[in-house]
C-alpha cells in the first residue's frame, strides 16, 4: 500500500537487467552501498565490478543514509526525499556502465578486472553536487583565493544543512528547491538579501564547473530567464566630507599606537584615490621613485603611477625607522611573513590585518566627533564623495583603476546627487 507505480517499476527493472548482464558479459556489475560512513553519517553508493570472484568498486559521488538503501533491490528507499529521481539515475549509470565491461569483452575475451575498473572509472573527482562543491574549493585554496575561499565554504555548509539528506545529484538542484532554500536562510538565519544572492552565486558557479566538465547537461541548469535569476540589489555608499576627514587628520594619537596606525593607514588609502587596503599594506619603499608612488592594483594588476601627496610624505615618514632594505614593506602588518609569494597566506594576513584595523576605527571616529560608519573600505568611499563631479569620470576611472568606464560610471552615481537634488528643488519650489 502507498507504492506508485513508478517505485515499483524500478526493482523489476534492475532485477532484469542484472539477468541480462549475467547471461552476456563474464563480469557483473551491481549497485551496493558501500559500509564506510561519510563524515555526514551517510554512506556512498558505489557500481561493485565482479569477475572470477575477485571485486571492485567504482564510486558514483552519490549518497544515502542506511536506513534509505532497500539492499535486497538494491535501490534507494522511497523513504529519501528524491529516491525515484535518484533511481533514474543510478539505473542509468548502471546501464552506461555495462555497456563499457560488454563492449570491452566484446572485444577481448580475458579481460583482467582492472583494465574492467579503469573503463568504468569517472574522469571526474566527483559527479555530485558536493564532490564537485569540495573540488571547487580545494581550487580556490591553490591558487590563493583565501578570501573567497573563506566566504564560500560557509555558504556551501549552509546548503548542506539545509538539505538534511547528504549529498545530492545536480538533476535534483530545481527552482522549487533553490526558492526553498532562499526562504530558509531569510527566515531561520536573517541573512540579507545580498548575502542570499552570494549563496545562489556559489551554486551557480559549481553548476557551470560541472556543466564544463560533462557532469550535468545544460538542460538542467536553474539559473536564467524565467528561472532563478540572480541580481546583486543596490547597496548604499556613505563617505565621508572635507570636514569630517579634516577632523581625523587633526585628533591627537600617540605616536606608534594602534590607533594612530590605524589612521595612517586609512588617510593613506584615501589619499591616494581610496587604494584597497591590500594594496596598501603590500606597498615597498622600492615603489615609491622620483617622488611618483608606482604599483599594481592586486584586484586586476592594472599598474600606474601617482604623486605623492605631502600628507602621505610625512605618513611614511613615521615608517621609515623599520626599514630594513631597499625592498622592504612600508608597513609592518605582513613583515612577519617569510614569503609573499604564498597568495592564499598573504590573504589570510591581510584578512586578519583589516579585522585589528576595522575594530579600532570607530574608536577613532568617536575620538574625532565623528557620527558617520568608519571602516577602511569607507576611504575609498570618501573619496567617490568627495570627488563627486569635480573629475571627469575618465581620470575617475584612472585613478580608480577600473577595467570598465561603466564600472566607474555605476560607482560614482552613488555620490552625485546634483540632478536629483535640482528636480526636487524646482518642485518643492514652486
Amino acid at each position: 500500500m502507498g507504492h506508485t507505480k513508478s517505485q515499483n517499476v524500478v526493482p523489476l527493472l534492475y532485477q532484469s537487467f542484472l539477468l541480462t548482464l549475467k547471461i552476456f558479459i563474464m563480469a557483473t556489475v551491481k549497485l551496493v552501498l558501500r559500509k564506510k560512513k561519510n563524515k555526514d553519517g551517510t554512506y556512498p553508493l558505489a557500481i561493485r565490478v565482479t569477475k572470477d570472484r575477485n571485486s571492485s568498486y567504482v564510486h558514483l559521488g552519490y549518497s544515502v543514509k542506511e536506513t534509505q538503501w532497500d539492499s535486497s533491490n538494491h535501490v534507494v528507499k522511497k523513504s529519501h526525499p528524491n529516491s525515484e529521481r535518484l533511481n533514474n539515475l543510478l539505473l542509468k549509470k548502471l546501464s552506461e556502465a555495462s555497456n563499457k565491461v560488454l563492449e570491452l569483452e566484446t572485444q577481448k575475451n580475458d579481460v583482467p578486472l582492472r583494465a574492467v575498473k579503469k573503463v568504468l572509472k569517472p574522469s571526474s573527482s566527483g559527479t555530485s553536487f558536493f564532490a564537485q562543491a569540495n573540488l571547487y574549493l580545494d581550487n580556490l585554496k591553490k591558487t590563493g583565493k583565501y578570501n573567497q575561499h573563506s566566504a564560500d565554504e560557509p555558504r556551501v555548509n549552509r546548503f548542506k544543512e539545509f538539505l538534511k539528506e547528504g549529498d545530492l545529484a545536480f538533476q535534483e538542484i530545481t527552482v522549487p528547491l533553490l526558492t526553498r532554500f532562499r526562504v530558509y536562510l531569510k527566515s531561520t538565519r536573517n541573512i540579507s538579501e545580498r548575502t542570499i544572492v552570494n549563496h545562489l552565486v556559489v551554486i551557480r558557479t559549481i553548476f557551470n564547473q560541472a556543466i564544463k566538465e560533462n557532469i550535468v547537461e545544460q538542460k538542467y541548469y536553474p539559473f536564467g530567464k524565467d528561472k532563478i535569476r540572480i541580481k546583486f540589489p543596490d547597496s548604499i555608499k556613505i563617505g565621508l566630507n572635507p570636514e569630517e576627514v579634516k577632523q581625523l587628520e587633526e585628533v591627537k594619537l600617540e605616536r606608534g599606537s594602534l590607533l594612530n596606525h590605524a589612521r595612517n593607514l586609512w588617510l593613506f588609502s584615501f589619499y591616494f584615490a581610496g587604494m584597497r587596503v591590500s594594496d596598501v599594506l603590500r606597498l615597498r619603499w622600492s615603489d615609491f621613485q622620483n617622488e611618483r608612488l608606482h604599483y599594481a592594483m592586486g584586484k586586476n594588476t592594472k599598474p600606474g603611477s601617482l604623486k605623492i601627496p605631502e600628507k602621505a610624505l610625512k605618513i611614511i615618514s613615521q615608517y621609515e625607522k623599520q626599514k630594513r632594505g631597499n625592498d622592504d614593506l612600508v608597513f609592518p602588518d605582513l613583515k612577519m611573513l617569510d614569503d609573499l609569494k604564498d597568495s592564499y597566506v598573504v590573504q589570510k594576513k591581510i584578512a586578519n590585518a583589516v579585522k585589528r584595523i576595522d575594530d579600532v576605527l570607530p574608536d577613532l571616529a568617536a575620538l574625532a566627533e565623528v557620527k558617520k560608519k568608519l571602516t577602511m573600505h569607507i576611504a575609498r568611499h570618501t573619496f567617490g564623495n568627495i570627488s563627486g563631479e569635480r573629475i571627469p569620470i575618465q581620470m575617475l576611472q584612472k585613478l580608480y583603476r577600473h577595467t570598465s568606464i561603466t564600472t566607474t560610471i555605476a560607482y560614482q552615481a552613488n555620490f552625485i546627487h546634483k540632478d536629483a537634488d535640482q528636480a526636487l528643488d524646482a518642485v518643492l519650489s514652486m
